[in-house]
């Protein structure tokens, strides 16, 4: 990693972000600086592993040096390093998968052989996404117009029968089940911006 400027130090994300994409290695440096302790939780979180996760991060590093030049700053620079950080951890996880398990009508390589079947618990990558999904999910949600907001939590986050629903916000049950439905069509509308790292999978609105 380049010898970090102090005068690079108090420098802002999105001065840092434009110098990086301009060459400066010690821009990226600090970038890097601010953000490892929370790359390092985050992929030890996933993988559960220390020496794992470090190489992940690593990994990451590398990959975002090289594409920083796409990294629009539309998100903060963390945000998109983290999200860097996930991918690299989620498909060492696939990977390690892939290597130990077989289709159940595959002979055994060997007589005697015991196949391995997955777990029926939600895989870590499974749970870091709904993580990631509902925490975008309680973010869209507030901003959503107030009307379509409220009966969306009654409904969805209270789970209130959609009579009960009606009766606190002073409407008829149809006019209830409508407002809901479209509050439901702008939640996916808002959802389907993120299916570029979530996958459509995940927005289940």
């Amino acid at each position: 990693m380049q010898k970090v400027l102090p005068e690079l130090s108090n420098s802002l994300e999105s001065d840092l972000v434009s110098r990086a994409q301009q060459g400066d290695r010690s821009a990226f440096a600090v970038l890097v600086q601010q953000n490892q302790s929370a790359c390092r939780r985050l992929a030890l979180s996933i993988l559960r592993d220390s020496h794992a996760a470090e190489d992940e991060v690593q990994t990451a590093y590398t990959k975002a040096l090289l594409h920083i030049g796409k990294f629009q700053q539309e998100s903060k620079f963390s945000t998109w390093l983290n999200r860097i950080v996930a991918n690299q951890c989620l498909m060492r996880l696939r990977n390690l998968r892939r290597s130990r398990f077989f289709h159940l009508d595959e002979e055994p390589a060997e007589e005697g052989a015991i196949r391995e079947l997955p777990s029926a618990n939600p895989t870590p990558e499974t749970e870091f996404a709904r993580r990631e999904m509902a925490g975008i999910l309680a973010t869209e949600v507030r901003h959503i117009p107030p009307l379509m907001r409220d009966v969306v939590v009654l409904r969805d986050v209270h789970e209130l029968p959609m009579e009960e629903v009606a009766r606190r916000l002073g409407i008829s049950v149809a006019a209830a089940k409508s407002r809901l439905l479209r509050a439901r069509a702008e939640l996916r509308r808002r959802l389907e911006r993120h299916h570029g790292r979530m996958g459509l999978s995940a927005v289940t609105v």
